[in-house]
């Protein structure tokens, strides 16, 4: 196959990701459930024919389920050199958590792509449904031991059939979920996806050849190893170790570690989580194609001018092994699962942080406080509402962390309350910044955010969340960030979670409210060397107070140890 030129090459890319960007598009604007509508959790992208690797994804897909969707594609390529039988028109639909998926709510749509009776490449739907189940309405339970406890749970199946659908999958699904309309919504939706996808991508393929876009995804894949070759030969090689630890996992009130052992060596490089802790009784532990994903949103955070395609994993070697909660088989829980990655995800900065400084980011919040709220409307419909919410980054060598963002998962937004309250049966009374929420530094963190939520009717209130233990951490003397709160009002006062950060069986009264405090981002550098300006800006708009700041800088000299597990500490 001759090299393709460069300028053709950019032509191609800007292409190709334009039509994975108008897939996303379309399934947004479509989509029945706020959380694929306005928070965006879903992407779509193109995948190798054979190996299932990521080829092109657009700029506004979910980066994590974008590492993931490769080894859906590749669950779906075993499941047909298995049983043959792959037309023209099929759609497979899965949501495994263990065979690429993430969690039981996100559903995965994968099409083949045919050219002259031969299969060219896949195209790829994810979005995270409502509710599919389980014990739970929304799906994150966090008393669940089982993954039967969680969803309804889908191997790879023929959803489509040649172009005509399989109606009687259709029926087993809606008779799973509380809210079966909304996700039959979001099912059209992905549908449509594909469908334009398909087309656009034809469209392409019939104006420039198969042979010049397949020497296309293969110049994408080697220009994305070359480029991660070469940032890590330019870090200096050793072995960098760093360790965090979640709450715990809703069942067993005790910490679990993560923990990386980082090996740089030339143009390569190692990641071995062997010194995790065992997979969770609750729903916090993930498959090892998840933390994979979860390192790969990792290193593409780090190392921002290396395109996001498989070829960037080519240079890396990991070690997962399924003894630890990061490589959890059937039927283990995994709901959480967006607790212990956004802990991975730090863990991994951290390590690489140790390495070169220059790169040293503080933690971020690391929770997605997922939050689902469930009843029945006054004319007895039924309602169940799942958000999540934003807190502060971290601060860096270059400036302060960013306050009420997202975490660093995603490219998702956080719902906006107008669309919440007009969904739902609930009313905002607070949506603002947490003071004093930020670790202190020369740099200091970013706020987190405080929320107020009243219940319209009588409604059952579930929350998974994390660091209400272990606060997110600062780096290079800087201070660790306020930790996550959450509590709800009663006849008799207000009430916090036994296990701190997760919660069920909560029922609020009409005119009742729940409170949900964030945390912020850790500190970057000591609180001492920060610009008196900024400090006397802080204090001006709120941001801290001099209680807050005094009792800030007395958190910077907290041992990381007290908040670190024996077993986890460097």
């Amino acid at each position: 196959m001759s090299p393709i030129d460069p300028v053709t090459l950019a032509v191609l890319k800007g292409r190709l990701e334009q039509i994975a960007d108008e897939m996303d598009a379309t399934l947004y604007r479509s989509a029945f459930n706020p959380i694929i509508a306005e928070a965006r959790d879903a992407c779509h992208g193109l995948y190798h024919a054979e190996t299932g690797d990521t080829l092109v994804q657009g700029t506004k897909g979910l980066p994590i389920f974008v590492g993931a969707m490769a080894f859906a594609v590749k669950a779906v390529i075993a499941k047909v050199a298995r049983e043959g039988g792959l037309d023209p028109g099929d759609v497979f639909l899965f949501n495994d958590p263990y065979d690429g998926g993430t969690h039981l709510n996100d559903f995965r749509l994968v099409r083949p792509v045919f050219r002259q009776g031969r299969l060219f490449c896949w195209l790829a739907s994810v979005g995270h449904w409502l509710d599919i189940g389980g014990n739970v309405p929304g799906g994150y339970n966090p008393k669940a031991t089982e993954s039967f406890q969680e969803g309804v749970r889908i191997p790879p199946v023929k959803l489509v059939v040649a172009g005509r659908l399989n109606q009687d999958l259709i029926d087993i699904l809606s008779a799973n979920s509380r809210v079966p309309a909304s996700n039959w919504g979001d099912l059209n939706g992905q549908l449509n996806a594909l469908d334009l996808g398909q087309r656009r991508f034809e469209a392409l393929l019939d104006e420039v050849g198969e042979a010049t876009v397949a020497a296309a995804f293969e110049a994408f894949s080697d220009r994305a190893e070359a480029l991660m070759r070469a940032a890590i030969r330019a870090l200096p090689d050793g072995r960098y170790a760093f360790a965090d630890v979640l709450d715990n996992d809703g069942i067993v009130d005790e910490p679990l570690t993560i923990a990386l052992d980082l090996t740089i060596e030339g143009d390569r490089m190692s990641l071995d989580f062997s010194r995790s802790s065992a997979p969770a009784r609750g729903p916090v532990n993930i498959a090892r194609a998840t933390t994979v994903a979860a390192c790969y949103v990792a290193l593409k955070h780090v190392f921002t001018d290396v395109p996001a395609n498989a070829g960037c994993l080519r240079p890396i070697a990991f070690t997962i092994p399924d003894t630890t909660l990061l490589g959890a088989t059937a039927p283990k829980p995994v709901a959480g699962y967006t607790e212990t990655i956004l802990r991975l995800i730090g863990v991994v900065f951290a390590a690489l942080a140790e390495a070169d400084p220059d790169r040293a980011t503080a933690g971020p919040f690391g929770t997605i406080n997922a939050l689902s709220l469930a009843g029945h409307r006054p004319d007895g419909s039924r309602f169940v509402m799942f958000s999540f919410f934003g807190g502060g980054l971290g601060g860096s060598p270059a400036s302060d962390g960013l306050s009420h963002a997202n975490n660093p998962i995603s490219t998702a937004t956080i719902p906006p309350v107008e669309i919440l309250e007009a969904a739902y049966p609930v009313l905002f009374t607070q949506w603002a910044l947490r003071p004093d929420s930020a670790g202190a530094g020369r740099h200091r963190g970013g706020l987190g955010a405080v929320y107020e939520i009243e219940a319209l009717t009588e409604t059952d209130v579930f929350l998974l969340g994390e660091r209400g233990k272990a606060a997110p951490f600062g780096v290079a003397g800087g201070g660790p960030a306020a930790l996550n709160r959450f509590a709800w009002q009663t006849e008799t006062g207000w009430e916090s979670p036994p296990m701190v950060s997760k919660v069920t069986d909560v029922r609020l009264r009409p005119g009742q409210r729940l409170r949900l405090e964030t945390p912020g981002g850790g500190g970057w550098g000591p609180p001492a060397e920060r610009d008196p300006e900024a400090l006397r800006r802080d204090l001006r708009l709120g941001y801290v107070t001099e209680a807050g700041w005094r009792d800030g800088v007395a958190r910077q000299t907290e041992p990381r140890d007290a908040v670190i597990a024996p077993e986890a500490s460097r």
